[in-house]
């Protein structure tokens, strides 16, 4: 591996300092230099990850009231978001983040602005449609990006002991976003205007991710990997290096040297050459997302099926609050889980959460009429969602090499967006031809359904430590 020289100073405030501190793990993380300014400017800028796709389902039936088209326009974004974004952090990987970045998202806060003009003058449906088209093929993870940062950051200033409680700040930032989005969208869509909660996540990604690009001093370095392929010398060329090398032993440089200008090359000369693996066909990593479509399926799902039920009842000004209740109890797991050195395999903790979490929905289910024991039952599910993607990402980072970190990573971002967008078509289908408790009852179906795609992969994993060491 090669790589540029490190720019992060291990000084008084930076590896020593950080290290030898004591306190939080979350204390130690934010002593670290330059990780405040990137953390929050990334939190900000993936603000439309909570807004967009209800922003638009709010949008869309208010102005067409069509469950159906608003699903389906929601999921058709989120979808070109998950076709892009492996492309963009192959990008950032190769190219760097700062230099990426400040081109895509310029384009991008153009496009999404030209959707919320575009919404707010009623244009046709199918023109809207490939507006939205447009605007998910603009969008990148900021989620990718700011992990690998930590990542690079900490590996730098010795402190990769603080990596789980990083990626577990990530995943509870993550769900604060998720918590105060959907409070926000549906605010904005029912006490200001239809369309006005498009604008804001608009302005949120311009603000926060022209902060994040600018921080330069952070960027991790590009890392390209190189592959050395094998010589194969005939028994003439073995002769002709010892005796080489025989030469400058007894002293005669001279000899030395003509033996290693005289030598014949036959057979394969050694090359190095760049090479860029799949980042699907390291071990794992492909039920992994499998996993992560499945489960993600289930709350988009919920959140449809809650909104259409809410409206319904008239109560669509609590509809924030909530659908925000699982992010809370995500948010809470996130910085217990981060606070906490943790042993054991990834594969087993993941599918215990995914476990928890079907019980969960099955609970839902069943009191979703009553929306106060609704929403402590959100609260207790909700406790195992950020660990398991924290548990994901973590997976992601013992499994792809450093140099494609920010693709493996995007990849599940993918996965989870491809669930979303799945499970919001679905739900707005369920919610217009039967009802919003057949839309719930199919979220517990989902999460199960991911439980032996991660057992596969905890599989698939494990034979290969083991071909690779046998005593693992």
């Amino acid at each position: 591996m090669s790589s540029k020289p490190s720019n992060l100073p291990k000084t008084a405030d930076g590896a020593t300092q950080a290290a030898q501190g004591s306190g939080s793990p979350y204390a130690r993380l934010f002593r670290l230099k330059g990780a405040k300014a990137f953390c929050l400017s990334a939190a900000f800028a993936r603000l439309p990850m909570s807004m967009m796709s209800l922003g638009i389902v709010l949008a869309l039936n208010h102005l067409y009231d069509n469950w159906t088209v608003a699903g389906a326009m929601s999921a058709v974004y989120i979808l070109a978001v998950a076709a892009v974004t492996p492309f963009y952090a192959r990008l950032f990987d190769r190219f760097g983040q700062v230099k990426v970045g400040r081109v895509a998202l310029t384009v991008q806060v153009i496009v999404m602005l030209a959707f919320a003009f575009a919404a707010l003058a009623r244009v046709p449906i199918p023109l809207l449609f490939v507006l939205a088209v447009v605007m998910g093929a603009t969008q990148f993870s900021f989620g990718a990006l700011v992990r690998t940062r930590w990542t690079y950051l900490l590996e730098r200033t010795d402190n990769m002991d603080l990596l789980n409680t990083a990626y577990a700040l990530e995943a509870a930032i993550d769900e604060i976003v998720f918590i105060f989005g959907p409070i926000l969208a549906a605010t904005l869509a029912t006490s200001v205007h239809p369309v006005s909660q498009l604008f804001v996540p608009t302005a949120a990604c311009a603000i926060g991710g022209g902060i994040f690009f600018s921080l330069r001093s952070t960027q991790p370095p590009v890392l390209h990997a190189v592959e050395t392929v094998q010589v194969n010398g005939d028994d003439d060329d073995v002769r002709m290096a010892r005796s080489g090398f025989a030469a400058q032993a007894d002293g005669s440089h001279v000899a030395g040297q003509r033996a290693g200008v005289e030598r014949k090359h036959r057979g394969m000369v050694s090359q190095s050459r760049r090479t860029t693996r799949n980042v699907l066909s390291y071990a794992g990593i492909l039920p992994l997302m499998l996993a992560f479509i499945c489960f993600n399926m289930s709350f988009t799902t919920f959140d449809v099926s809650m909104t259409g039920q809410m409206e319904a009842d008239h109560l669509d000004r609590f509809l924030g609050l909530q659908l925000a209740m699982i992010a809370v109890g995500s948010c809470i797991g996130a910085f217990y889980f981060g606070s906490r050195q943790h042993r054991g395999s990834h594969w087993r903790r993941l599918i215990v959460c995914l476990c928890i979490l079907t019980v969960g929905f099955m609970l839902m289910r069943v009191t979703m009429d009553i929306y106060w024991v609704l929403g402590i039952v959100e609260l207790l599910a909700g406790l195992v969602v950020s660990p398991m993607f924290a548990t994901g990402n973590l997976i992601v980072k013992d499994t792809v090499p450093e140099s494609q970190l920010t693709e493996g990573l995007s990849w599940l971002t993918t996965a989870g967006q491809i669930g979303a967008a799945m499970g919001s078509l679905l739900g707005g289908m369920v919610l217009d031809h039967i009802d919003a408790h057949a839309g719930v009852m199919t979220t517990w179906v989902y999460t199960l359904a991911a439980i032996p795609f991660a057992v596969l992969g905890w599989y698939v994993a494990s034979r290969k430590a083991q071909a690779v060491d046998p005593n693992a």
